[in-house]
């Protein structure tokens, strides 16, 4: 796994402003509560993202289940909106179920899923994957792909690449993909945009680490699926189906991802402070920094 530390995952993010949606314009000021027990009534639906809001690698933050009940037991409608990929959403749900979470199918909306819902436009091309050397990929549909490795030829004869799954991802194979972009434009999408995800021992790079680094590189344009792009919210509010979006609170622990999706969906937005990215980190100075202000710093669930 190659990992990098909060202070890199920030400039990271920072650097590639330019390929993420702007924020809308407001002198919006974040306000600080404790938990969100303070700000329950003000919503209806709470969007939590899954790293650095109920766990961190494969533990569940502390409160974090006991809040998802308390909403749910006020009467509120509570979503898993995540960037990830590496899982099916299926997959997912068993590994909330296994950390104690009451989830059920219609509760998660990952990226992943949102990838899925553009592939039946894009089935005709035969894909080159990134992910596990045994991953499956039943979820995306009548999709002709291969995962790849170490082995150049794939790179080059595939007719698009999947950025699913990082954990295996090599530094060699980061260099073939990019060599055989040079070579032969074509397109390339990102199955989760996050740079960073919190783990209990540092920080993993994602998929859209590894994209950011080919963009700049190549003349290629990633088009990207999830959190802070559009998509990914269109898909969670066909899920939710007639809700006043006043009244849905986005909740997560990235700046970049969470809170500058929020802002362009047109919903309210938390920023997790204890937990994730941000734990042991200035949040304040990270907003002033970047301009991307929540409606509110949250410490804990």
């Amino acid at each position: 796994m190659i990992s990098i530390s909060a202070d890199e995952a920030f400039n990271a993010y920072e650097a590639v402003r330019h390929r993420l949606p702007e924020p809308l314009v407001s002198d919006r000021h974040a306000r600080h509560v404790e938990s969100l027990a303070e700000i329950s009534a003000d919503y209806d639906v709470f969007l939590l993202d899954a790293f650095g809001v109920l766990n961190v690698g494969t533990t569940a933050i502390p409160g974090a289940r006991d809040r998802v009940e308390a909403l749910k037991g006020d009467g509120k409608r509570v979503l898993v909106v995540s960037n990830a990929a590496s899982m099916s959403s299926d997959e997912l749900l068993d590994k909330f179920r296994r950390l104690g979470f009451s989830f059920v199918s219609d509760d998660i909306v990952t990226s992943r899923a949102t990838l899925a819902a553009a592939m039946p436009c894009k089935a005709e091309l035969h894909w080159g994957v990134m992910a596990g050397d045994h991953a499956l990929f039943e979820d995306l549909g009548d999709v002709r792909y291969r995962v790849l490795a170490d082995d150049p030829s794939a790179f080059r004869e595939v007719e698009g690449f999947l950025l699913i799954a990082s954990g295996s991802w090599t530094e060699d194979r980061q260099a073939m993909l990019e060599e055989a972009l040079r070579e032969r434009s074509r397109p390339v999408l990102v199955a989760n945009p996050d740079i960073v995800a919190p783990h209990e021992g540092g920080f993993s790079a994602e998929p859209g680490h590894f994209a950011h680094r080919l963009a700049d590189r190549t003349r290629v344009a990633p088009e990207f699926f999830g959190k802070p792009f559009h998509n990914i919210f269109d898909l969670t509010f066909e899920r939710l189906g007639a809700v006043d979006r006043s009244r849905i609170l986005m909740v997560g622990d990235s700046l970049h991802t969470d809170i500058l999706g929020a802002q362009c969906a047109g919903i309210d937005s938390a920023l997790m402070a204890r937990f994730g990215l941000f734990a042991g980190n200035d949040a304040e100075r990270a907003v002033a920094l970047t301009g991307i202000v929540p409606d509110f710093i949250v410490e804990r669930p």
